[in-house]
């Protein structure tokens, strides 16, 4: 179509334009880069192009093959239900920042050397958290300031791994290289930051709730599937990640089930839904890689639908507080029915998209005889029902009646979120197409008895226990509050260490700023007592001596400044 054209940059270049175009031309703008993008990806054959030589290295800037096909069709997919959602909006702001931000993380998906990836890895970043910065409060603005470091942080330590790695093996492809040395750890590290794993993943909850209504839908997409892509690409079978993705879809839950905000709900879902794929990265068996990317395309899109129908209720509404919602079914029926669509996608109940996807997952770590993993990822599957199945619909649509009553959502998020449950309900029916482009051939028949008794099992089992709490009032009421998660242990360290820097710092200054003043005034007596009223500061200096000490004086003043 356009022939090695990389398809990243027909969104990051239409970004620059939208700007200038107004009203219908640009939501058909808008609307068409993605698709321009996706067939273009779609043209193009397997292999490496865009070829740049810098130093001594050589630069790979679109590497297509059967695995960032995959991750880049679903990216321009949620590029376009993205889109959609946000037509309504007349803040160019966040349409730039959206599409540039869409075509930063489809850039590092086919990047093929490690500087490329970095350089795309910190565009991804600052676009991002313009859409936190879209909602324009108080908060949004904090959260997005702790966003943007934590995110330019792991681009830091990328690139400090990336040079590292580079020095030690003379090679920059971006490969599966494994936990082999230090500088392999620090890309790593840099990655679990982005995926959020355990002890790393407050930023999520932080941030996501924060950005605007259309922001946390384009958000909960890409940065997080990036960083999946990017531990599938360059860590699979790394056992430690069975391990981290168990913890990662154990403990959300609990968060999930206390929390009165809904898109802190979905927070923590996210997380909890990652587990399962960083753990089959772990597994590393094609099986397992297979699941992991089936996951990864499934949950952007369901994820998406859950974000969508609560960004409506929070549009219409106001808020999204579950103590403060319910009933909402009878304003918003549209609204209520996709988002029961997307909890049971997520909940993988039969005949929907998480259902064929989570199972080969289950599967390939069985294969592998891990059965104490398999059973937390059992736990988990059901906790999943409990807390986005059944909560996220429940207390917002249905429960006690608030009293609100509005309109339903605008026809724009009406047809992104109803392309949304269209393809979570195709794709749980017709699993084919989506198994056809997976890393590996899939040898997988999801529906077969053993798979679907097992799983209507575990759901029932999951639904009766909810009902059961909830009508004996065990289940945690939706009432107002702060929880606690472990970045309060970030926040209170982090003041005392600022603290006790500030203290030092100040200290040094003082005695810095002491001793120059007792060497100046020393310095001065001598050249008087040697020289007389007519000595050496009393002589036309020249320019150049006075622009060095000028130079000089300045500099001691800004190193003393940002000191204190």
């Amino acid at each position: 179509m356009l022939g090695t054209f990389n398809p990243a940059f027909v969104l990051i270049l239409g970004a620059l334009l939208v700007p200038m175009l107004q009203g219908r031309p640009r939501e058909l703008f808008m609307l068409a880069l993605p698709v321009v993008g996706l067939m273009q990806l779609i043209t193009l054959p397997n292999g490496d192009y865009g070829h740049w030589h810098v130093f001594e290295y050589t630069l790979t800037t679109l590497r297509i093959d059967s695995l960032s096909f995959c991750f880049g069709v679903v990216f321009f997919i949620a590029a376009f239900l993205g889109v959609l959602y946000a037509l309504h909006v007349r803040d160019t702001l966040q349409h730039v920042a959206a599409l540039i931000y869409a075509g930063a993380a489809l850039g590092a998906t086919f990047a093929g050397d490690l500087i490329t990836l970095f350089i795309y890895w910190e565009l991804t970043a600052i676009s991002s958290v313009f859409l936190i910065w879209a909602r324009r409060t108080e908060r949004a603005y904090r959260s997005g300031v702790r966003y943007l470091v934590i995110q330019v942080g792991s681009g830091v330590i990328l690139l400090a791994g990336v040079i590292l790695h580079a020095h030690e093996t003379g090679s920059i492809t971006f490969e599966n290289f494994g936990l082999n040395s230090f500088a392999t750890g620090l890309i790593f590290i840099a990655f679990g930051i982005k995926c959020a794993f355990p002890f790393l993943h407050n930023w999520l909850q932080d941030a996501y709730p924060e950005a605007t209504v259309s922001g946390t839908v384009i958000l909960s997409a890409f940065t997080t599937k990036l960083a999946v892509y990017a531990l599938a690409r360059g860590f699979a079978g790394t056992e430690m990640l069975i391990y981290i993705g168990a913890t990662m879809t154990a403990f959300p839950i609990f968060f999930a089930v206390i929390e009165n905000d809904m898109r802190r709900v979905l927070s923590y879902s996210l997380n909890n839904q990652l587990g399962f794929m960083v753990a089959g990265i772990g597994v590393g068996t094609e099986l397992a890689i297979n699941g992991t990317v089936a996951h990864a395309f499934c949950h952007i899109i369901y994820k998406a639908l859950l974000f969508m129908a609560m960004g409506a209720v929070l549009f219409r509404v106001g808020t999204i507080k579950a103590s403060e919602l319910g009933g909402l079914y009878k304003s918003m029926p549209w609204t209520a029915g996709f988002c029961i669509v997307g909890s049971m996608s997520i909940s993988a109940f039969p005949l929907l998209s998480g259902f064929v996807s989570k199972s080969l997952i289950l599967t390939a770590v069985a294969a592998e005889h891990y059965w104490g993993v398999w059973l937390v990822l059992l736990f988990a599957s059901a906790g999943v029902l409990d807390h986005s199945g059944i909560k996220i619909p429940f207390f917002t649509f249905f429960a006690h009646d608030s009293g609100k009553r509005c309109a339903e959502a605008p026809g724009n998020m009406l047809w992104a979120m109803g392309l949304a449950a269209f393809l979570c309900i195709g794709l749980g029916v017709y699993p084919a197409p989506l198994y056809a482009i997976l890393p590996y051939a899939v040898d997988y028949a999801p529906y077969t008895a053993t798979h679907v008794i097992t799983q209507l099992q575990l759901l029932l089992f999951s639904a009766m226990a909810f009902a059961i709490l909830y009508r004996r009032g065990i289940y945690p009421p939706e009432i107002p509050g702060l929880n606690l998660d472990f970045d309060w242990v970030y926040r209170w360290l982090g003041r005392r260490m600022a603290a006790a820097i500030r203290v030092a710092v100040s200290g040094a200054d003082g005695a810095v700023r002491r001793g120059a003043q007792r060497y100046c005034r020393r310095a001065l007596a001598g050249l008087f007592r040697h020289h007389g009223p007519h000595g050496v500061l009393a002589r036309t200096w020249p320019t150049g001596s006075m622009v060095l000490w000028v130079a000089v004086l300045l500099g001691m003043y800004l190193v003393f400044y940002y000191l204190r």
